[in-house]
């Protein structure tokens, strides 16, 4: 697919590309940011979000063990993992997209994590360690644990949770290749994190990986379709299952190196639409991130026949740089990147990261993305990447970081129900589903501060209601974290 053409306002010469981003976008506070102790806090915020058996060297004091008997019911261990937001449910299609997005942030960006590395490492390995529990049947992937309805209808910790925890399972005779693809992807990124660290493990995940995307391709259809009632309207796959199978297929390339994955790729690239919604990437749609990943093999000078994914992955730029005219990408007023829906934090770190991402493809290649008749600059790149940062940290106009613990200003009332509860430690008697709701609606700081948590950010207006029932911009994820380390592990090392 031929790039797009875009105009942009008159003057737009080169040397101006490294500040067109402070040009068009206010930053109302120019501070001097801590990215290394960001990246620390963005880490740990992992620790508490971890289900199951808390080991030794858990840092987050105030989290003890939960969901103990997960998977009981089906007759699996399921426990472990992550949940995803501020409730108590084990979603895996974003706990894959976590995990895939945690290991290539350490895979670009490892080398400038210092020691928050090995941290890094770990928050990964309790993922893939619970993903290859879920996918351990051949033909089966378990991809929920937890009734979300029955779950949301309570206000409890989960040291103390006694809602449903239904297993949910995709398998042969109910397809879901997204969750699978996703999964897929997740474990052959990973498998490249712990080649050099642990190659047995490493070889069990990218194994595990061919296995599980085997099925995907095979047993073709979206779990929302099979898992409707379970999984929508919370993760409901809206954008089709297509992406996930060539986003599957580009990790597992990626990691094998085998040209079975390369001839997939181009032979598939039309049928499962590559060139769609290029300026999108999230849990849900993978497009933009197919695009750059696959473009570092065109810019290394080693694959030109995957040269319509750079021409997408071009196009992505072009339509998320400020000042163009673009439908689905926004920035506010006070320079945040905005796209419609909820949790908006989430696009802010994921396209961020893509930005920083190609810069650095580009910077090795010697070349600039072409936009229209003008062109942007690896340089320009980083530095809008770097100002999406910087508002996250606390350059915004409400001048407060989105990020719980990071500066003197930072939500105090996130929607996340461990840290607006008090700690067992603080008050070991249960907490019952209903009796938590008087914390819920609480004018009072949460007690136990989550720290690292990004939130779901402000409006398009870069106004933050810091309200628990406000989950949209109130509510952290774990998808809006993983990115994140990647970009706060470069700024850290290039300030």
């Amino acid at each position: 697919m031929a790039p797009k053409s875009f105009s942009f306002p008159g003057i737009f010469p080169a040397l101006l590309a490294a500040s067109l981003a402070l040009l068009l976008l206010p930053t109302p506070i120019i501070a001097v940011h801590d990215y290394h102790d960001a990246l620390r806090k963005s880490i740990l915020f992992f620790e508490g979000q971890r289900s199951g058996k808390l080991p030794p060297d858990q840092r987050v004091k105030w989290r003890r063990d939960s969901a103990l008997r997960d998977g009981s019911t089906a007759g699996v261990d399921l426990t472990g993992g992550y949940y995803d937001a501020g409730d108590n449910i084990k979603f895996g299609f974003p706990m894959a997209f976590t995990t895939t997005l945690l290991a290539w942030s350490i895979i670009d960006f490892g080398r400038n994590m210092g020691p928050e590395l090995k941290n890094a490492v770990k928050a990964v390995k309790w993922s893939t360690d619970y993903l290859l529990k879920a996918t351990a049947k051949p033909g089966v992937v378990y991809v929920q644990v937890g009734d979300a309805y029955s779950d949301h209808s309570c206000w409890e910790r989960p040291e103390d949770m006694d809602t449903l925890r239904t297993v949910y399972k995709i398998d042969n005779a109910h397809p879901g290749s997204d969750v699978a693809g996703e999964t897929a992807a997740a474990l052959a990124a990973a498998s490249i994190v712990f080649r050099s660290r642990d190659s047995a493990y490493s070889r069990l995940l990218l194994n595990r990986a061919v296995r599980v995307f085997n099925f995907a391709d095979k047993h073709r259809g979206a779990y929302s379709s099979s898992l409707h009632a379970a999984v929508c309207p919370f993760y409901c796959d809206v954008n089709g299952y297509q992406d996930e199978l060539l986003w599957a297929a580009a990790w597992l390339h990626k990691a094998s190196r085998k040209r079975a994955y390369r001839e997939y790729i181009v032979k598939n690239e039309v049928v499962l639409r590559a060139g769609d919604t290029i300026n999108e990437f999230g849990w849900d749609n993978k497009h933009a991130g197919i695009n750059v990943l696959i473009s570092k093999e065109v810019l290394m000078g080693r694959a030109d026949y995957f040269q319509s994914f750079k021409q997408n992955a071009d196009g992505f730029i072009c339509s998320v740089l400020p000042g163009i005219s673009h439908p689905q990408v926004q920035y506010s007023p006070g320079g945040l990147i905005f796209k419609a829906g909820g949790s908006n934090m989430q696009h802010v770190t994921s396209l961020s990261f893509l930005l920083l991402a190609y810069s650095n493809y580009l910077s090795h290649a010697n070349k600039a993305v072409p936009c229209g008749e003008r062109s942007a600059s690896p340089a320009l790149l980083k530095q809008l990447a770097k100002r999406q940062v910087n508002y996250i940290l606390g350059d915004n106009p409400l001048g407060m970081s989105y990020m719980v613990g990071y500066g003197s200003r930072f939500p105090q009332r996130i929607h996340h129900r461990g840290s607006s509860l008090p700690s067992v430690a603080a008050h070991p008697a249960r907490i019952g589903c209903k009796a938590g709701s008087r914390y819920y609606v609480s004018p009072n700081p949460n007690p136990n501060l989550l720290l690292g948590a990004v939130v779901g950010g402000p409006n398009v207006s870069d106004a933050f209601p810091d309200s628990r029932p406000y989950f949209q911009e109130s509510e952290p994820t774990t998808y809006i974290n993983a990115p994140l380390v990647g970009l706060l592990a470069f700024f850290s090392a290039h300030p």
